[in-house]
């Protein structure tokens, strides 16, 4: 039974990671759709659709649990600014021709998270660990030196998501009931934004065509359903195990940015994509070595 949920947490991983590496073909449907508009309707259509899912999976009573705790909830509201954040961060990148941009924001992402948790969760790193940073902290310094510029979209994905991850290991929140939480908070001011705000007309759903709201619908389920995935993975299989998983999306990202979109792998990118590959390398190795010894 043990080995058949170690499985199943394997396939719910891949579905996840794969799932979020094709989400920018999703968000290419929408170029015409400006990024504050995806970013309301994803908020709006994976609320309704997580109340639904809970409604018949159950899971109202850590919701009403957790209305009891304010200082959960507080959290909460800070987590919920940080997705959306990202959310928007991303789409902007997917649809403005900047994918190369958004894959590198999701490899620094490991390494950032280890800063995270030097700063904020007291852990300590070793001189591997040390090299892995120091490697691609590098990266990012040449790019500013010799060419002049900061990835500002990889490091503001990899930041934002980052303080999102470290926050919602802090409240220890499952992942549904954190996200209709965090959706729930969303849902007023992207109304409000509809009805008062400068929202084109593709935020009105009468004015639109049946495939054009299909695929605004579909956001809530874009959102949802590789995030359910994870967290089905992160109960059935080992955390470090996982973390292997979390190369496979932003893989993907690349691979499509480069040889579907044509974006330019040059000489910028090459030099900053090679230093954080650098300290991914020897990140994981030293993980991989680190989990052999304690086998």
């Amino acid at each position: 039974m043990a080995e058949s949920e170690y499985h199943k947490g394997i396939i719910l991983a891949l579905c996840a990671y794969i799932f979020w590496g094709f989400a920018p073909l999703y968000f290419k449907l929408l170029h015409q759709v400006s990024p504050i508009e995806i970013l309301i309707h994803r908020i709006i259509w994976s609320f309704l659709l997580m109340g639904i899912m809970m409604s018949f999976m159950g899971g109202f009573g850590q919701l009403r649990a957790l209305l009891r705790r304010p200082k959960q909830l507080s959290v909460l509201l800070v987590t919920s600014v940080l997705i959306a954040g990202n959310w928007l961060l991303f789409i902007w990148a997917v649809n403005n021709d900047h994918l190369l941009d958004a894959s590198l924001g999701y490899f620094i992402n490991p390494l950032f998270n280890v800063m995270l948790g030097l700063i904020f969760l007291s852990e300590k790193l070793n001189r591997w660990q040390w090299l892995a940073v120091l490697l691609a902290a590098s990266g990012v310094a040449i790019q500013l030196i010799s060419f002049g510029s900061i990835p500002l979209v990889s490091l503001g994905l990899a930041a934002t998501f980052g303080f999102y991850a470290l926050l919602r290991k802090k409240v220890n929140i499952d992942a549904a009931t954190g996200l209709l939480v965090e959706t729930a908070v969303l849902v007023p001011p992207a109304i409000l934004y509809v009805i008062w705000g400068d929202a084109p007309t593709t935020s009105h759903m009468f004015a639109n065509g049946w495939h054009l709201n299909l695929l605004l619908i579909a956001a809530g389920i874009i959102t949802t359903i590789p995030l359910l995935c994870f967290a089905g993975a992160a109960v059935r299989i080992p955390l470090s195990t996982l973390g292997f998983f979390q190369y496979v999306g932003p893989s993907i990202m690349f691979i499509m940015a480069i040889t579907w979109f044509h974006e330019r792998f040059d000489m910028e990118k090459s030099v900053t994509f090679g230093f954080i590959w650098a300290a991914l390398a020897v990140f994981t190795s030293n993980m991989l070595l680190r989990r052999r010894r304690r086998l």
